[in-house]
């Protein structure tokens, strides 16, 4: 008998993915606003750390970028290391070295410093994000695997939301000590960071069958789910070794299509604060931090929804390229347009549909990798996209110096995600035989994988 055929069994399931989700979700959205906010709260500092430190655009951005060659170099190792020490001490482990180098950077007192400083905080936050998606996998089932990822991916515009008028404020009234605001921004912001690292040790489960939370009903019945779903993608699936990982092509082309995008968005995320303060000379800090909310608002409301038509649509490719090309011709228009309102709202879609393209692109690599594979090939295509988070803040930097004009590199971002756009729709995709959904169920369902 199928799921749909017993409704007790089907009203079981959902019960026990609704608990999973509850005890597992906020937490670790919890971990990715603080882990967000530590990477990307420099483009608010910016505002008063560049004249203190006497930053050109150019070194701010080289700054901003260099946290991303430190998380290139060590993603893929910290990753390893996730397998073989587990995820619950690792994930603990990446929390307090990351939020004890955020506090550091509140004592940077030159450029160098600021650029050590931020090389290691790439690496101490190395594998965070690969390892997450990884961990839903332990978890969650494919066909919930989009929905769920954009519930925590959901939290860096949510980062950003939280952060613009945390940041500003604390820079625009903070300054005990007689030392300047970012630099308290830098020191309160950090110190979460440590003290979820520390707890997380404890409240994080490895897998199901580790969860005392759960009946063992429910702990027999998603183990029994999840090694179903595998055992039925074999055949589909490849397991290959970490070399052979990497230097796979649908892994590389993957990357490839990450690293254009990764350009794009973080070259406008690290500063959109600079951009806002360009369309007003007589904004305020905190005023800058308000409007920037807007964006991340409009961001989160767009990539929960698409990630659920993706789930429920059973369809991935569209549902990546598709948002990246409404982000490419927003980005465009925020470059041509003057109107300042009319700049918010084109950067607004654009960050939109730069956040709905990373659910149904970050569902992908699961559905023709096995488990433990597709933990190295996240970590590769994550790895291979973040250099891309080293070029977009630098290349904005370089633009602004040779133009002074922040809005100039949109055009440029623009065409970038333009690129990608194109390189996810010349994607070769193929359909394969989901697992049987049983409850023990018995119910063919397909989904797309890469080929």
């Amino acid at each position: 008998m199928t799921v749909k055929d017993d409704p007790g069994q089907a009203q079981f399931a959902k019960a026990t993915v609704r608990k999973i989700t509850l005890r597992i979700i906020p937490f670790i959205f919890l971990l990715y606003i603080v882990n967000y906010i530590d990477r990307a709260n420099i483009g608010y500092a910016s505002l008063q750390m560049n004249a203190e430190l006497g930053l050109t655009s150019q070194a701010f951005g080289l700054a901003a970028g260099l946290f991303f060659i430190g998380y290139f170099l060590f993603e893929v190792p910290s990753n390893v290391a996730l397998a073989k020490f587990g995820a619950r001490r690792w994930i603990a482990r990446i929390l307090v070295t990351w939020g004890i180098l955020a506090v550091a950077m509140g004592f940077v007192q030159n450029d160098i410093q600021l650029y050590i400083i931020r090389f290691l905080l790439g690496v101490a936050e190395a594998g965070f994000f690969p390892g997450i998606i990884v961990y839903l996998g332990f978890w969650f089932r494919g066909k919930e695997l989009a929905t769920t990822i954009a519930l925590f991916v959901a939290s860096i515009p949510v980062s950003y939301i939280i952060a613009s008028p945390l940041s500003t404020w604390i820079m625009h009234t903070v300054g005990w000590l007689d030392m300047s605001g970012w630099r308290w921004m830098f020191i309160l912001e950090g110190l979460p960071a440590v003290i979820l690292g520390v707890i997380c040790f404890y409240a994080l489960t490895e897998r199901p069958k580790d969860a005392k939370w759960l009946t063992a009903r429910e702990r027999d019945w998603i183990t029994a789910e999840l090694e179903s779903e595998q055992a039925a993608k074999k055949g589909s699936t490849l397991h290959m070794s970490i070399w052979k990982t990497l230097a796979n092509p649908k892994v590389l082309y993957l990357g490839a299509i990450y690293f254009v995008y990764q350009v794009g968005s973080l070259g406008v995320g690290y500063w959109l604060p600079q951009i806002i303060k360009g369309l007003s000379g007589t904004l305020d800090t905190t005023q800058i931090g308000l409007i920037a909310m807007i964006p991340y608002a409009v961001a989160t409301v767009a990539m929960i929804w698409w990630s659920r038509r993706s789930d429920r649509k059973n369809e991935r490719k569209a549902h990546s390229y598709i948002p990246m090309g409404v982000a490419a011709v927003a980005m465009f228009l925020a470059a041509v347009l003057e109107s300042p309102i009319l700049v918010i709202a084109s950067i607004s879609i654009a960050l939109a549909g730069l956040y709905a393209f990373k659910s149904p692109f970050w569902a992908v690599p699961g559905q023709f990798l096995s488990v433990a594979t597709a933990g190295t090939a996240i970590a590769a295509i994550n790895s291979i996209g973040n250099l891309g988070g080293f070029v977009g803040p630098f290349a904005q930097g370089m633009i602004v110096d040779a133009t002074g004009s922040p809005t100039a590199g949109l055009y440029f971002f623009a065409g970038l995600l333009a690129v990608s756009t194109a390189m996810m729709v010349a994607m070769r995709l193929r359909r394969i035989p989901a697992p049987e959904e049983t409850g023990s169920g018995a119910e063919k369902t397909k989904i797309t994988a890469a080929r």
